[in-house]
């Protein structure tokens, strides 16, 4: 999602560089998008035939707060991750906050997958296909009508805390968050694939490919991980 930690240097952004070394840009953005989607697949796949459901499981959800203990982990990794690959210095450093980000990713997804497998198989693909869908779509209409969305910014860090202040409750009092939050964090995340793609069209400095197309990484992850539970919860009530 939307992610203040990183100022844009607006002195040398896409928009402002000429055409060739723009699209050149782009390109590399969604390359690297594409690449970190495949690996975070292969990586999956990796996991789910070698660890134990089991072991994940207790792992995750053992006592009341062990989730909200691999959750806060998470958050750290990925502010690492963040940091390393918006790092100007060291282009390493840059695809090692990827991979990273990627890691741990995975490592979220797999009670989620096993899930799904175990009880509603066809949601993930189903799940895959609207996320790249709804992903799509809205990336070609930033392109399309090259409109600036950062002035969805502040809503974006203002949902996301919010969104962040009602998990943690829920993990801590022990309450289900429903279908609704699932749409509206789809929502939320709707507004962060459009604040992304125009900062990558408009803002992003040339140079920093890998951290744009990290950013793009965490709401298509965001996007199918609500998507994954918004058609479980749905298959459920037929």
């Amino acid at each position: 999602m939307h992610n203040d930690s990183y100022e844009l240097d607006y002195r040398v952004s896409a928009a402002e560089s000429i055409a060739s070394e723009r699209a050149g840009f782009v390109r590399r953005v969604y390359m690297h998008l594409a690449g970190a989607v495949l690996a975070l697949i292969g990586l999956e796949a990796v996991l789910l035939n070698t660890v134990d459901p089991k072991t994940i499981i207790n792992l995750m959800f053992g006592s009341g707060w062990s989730y909200l203990v691999v959750m806060l982990l998470f958050m750290g990794a990925g502010v690492v991750a963040r940091m390393w690959a918006q790092s100007r210095s060291s282009p390493a450093l840059q695809y090692l906050g990827l991979g990273l980000y990627v890691g741990v990713w995975a490592i979220m997804f797999l009670p989620l997958i096993l899930i799904a497998n175990a009880y509603q198989p066809n949601v993930i693909p189903q799940a895959g296909i609207m996320t790249g869908a709804v992903f799509g779509g809205l990336t070609l209409a930033v392109f399309v009508t090259r409109k600036d969305y950062s002035f969805l910014g502040p809503i974006l860090t203002v949902g996301s805390l919010i969104a962040l202040g009602v998990i943690v409750a829920g993990m801590i009092f022990g309450f289900n968050l429903g279908l609704f939050f699932c749409f509206a964090m789809v929502a939320l995340i709707a507004g962060s694939i459009l604040y992304n793609t125009s900062n990558v069209m408009l803002h992003y400095p040339t140079d920093m490919h890998v951290a744009a197309a990290l950013e793009l990484f965490a709401d298509v992850a965001i996007l199918f991980w609500y998507l994954v539970n918004i058609l479980m919860r749905l298959n459920s009530r037929d």
